[in-house]
């Protein structure tokens, strides 16, 4: 896929994903960081989809167990469950392991024009391709993200926003702001240091800019029965809006990492 990721079409409409062999897809996703499998008969319900993550590795657990329903609510207390614009941000932030892998099943996709597409951008590819002076400033910035919503996604992490991957080279670690005029619901305090204040609006403009080039980023369209598995250690992502009462419907699992990663971004 362009600029990054890899696709594999069942070769027959509505063979069963887990006639695939794992091992092989993990290193698709290690290699190529998005894996879009398309065509094929995807796990049936929640349960069905925790059953076939777990061939994957280790589950990452919630309060709600290992599925994420992400789904307009009437009433949402958080943005995950608004139909609105969502930054780019790395998941398990604000958990004690870091999830390897988000594994992604389209239940029902929006209208055709509805919008929704979820936003992946590879940041090793914006590390290296990065203008010299502007990797420099940016490598100078810690941000430090703190939700105090007595939820399960409260907590406070620091990190770097240029730290390094586990396998050694280096990523970008950056909770996005919504700018001023987005209304969002649930946005996290964030304070970034390292550099004078005057150089803060360089240093987002330039690494959004970055982010957001063709060269970087993708854009998936969903279908349903989709099934995305994406590399949360290398790529950010979010969520463009979504025409309020369009039927998109996903389900999210995340898979740890053999050994699990300690999130030593974590202060509480």
């Amino acid at each position: 896929m362009e600029p990054f990721g890899v696709r594999v079409d069942a070769a027959t409409p509505g063979a069963p994903v887990t006639e695939l062999p794992v091992e092989g897809l993990r290193e698709l996703v290690r290699s190529h960081h998005l894996l879009l499998l398309r065509g094929f008969a995807s796990p049936g319900g929640a349960e069905e989809l925790a059953e076939y993550s777990a061939r994957w590795g280790e589950l990452g657990m919630w309060p709600y167990g290992a599925v994420l329903e992400l789904v307009e609510h009437d009433e949402p207390d958080d943005h995950i469950f608004d139909h609105r614009y969502v930054p780019l941000h790395w998941d398990s932030m604000y958990r004690e392991q870091i999830a390897q892998f988000q594994v992604f099943h389209c239940v029902s996709a929006p209208g055709e024009g509805d919008g929704g597409r979820t936003t992946f951008s590879q940041t090793a590819a914006v590390l290296r391709e990065a203008d010299p002076a502007q990797r420099a400033l940016w490598e100078r910035v810690t941000g430090r993200y703190r939700r105090e919503v007595a939820q399960v996604y409260a907590g406070e992490c620091v990190s770097p926003v240029v730290t390094t991957h586990p396998d050694g080279f280096p990523v970008i670690r950056y909770n996005e702001p919504v700018p001023p005029d987005e209304e969002f619901l649930n946005h996290p305090d964030l304070e970034f240091t390292g550099v004078p204040e005057e150089l803060l609006p360089e240093f987002h403009s330039t690494l959004r800019a970055a982010l957001y080039d063709p060269r970087h980023l993708y854009a998936h369209e969903w279908r349903t029965g989709d099934m995305v598995v994406a590399d949360n250690y290398t790529l950010l992502h979010g969520r463009e809006a979504f025409t309020s009462r369009s039927p998109r419907h996903l389900r999210r699992v995340h898979v740890l990492g053999t050994p699990p990663l300690k999130n030593t971004a974590l202060v509480r």
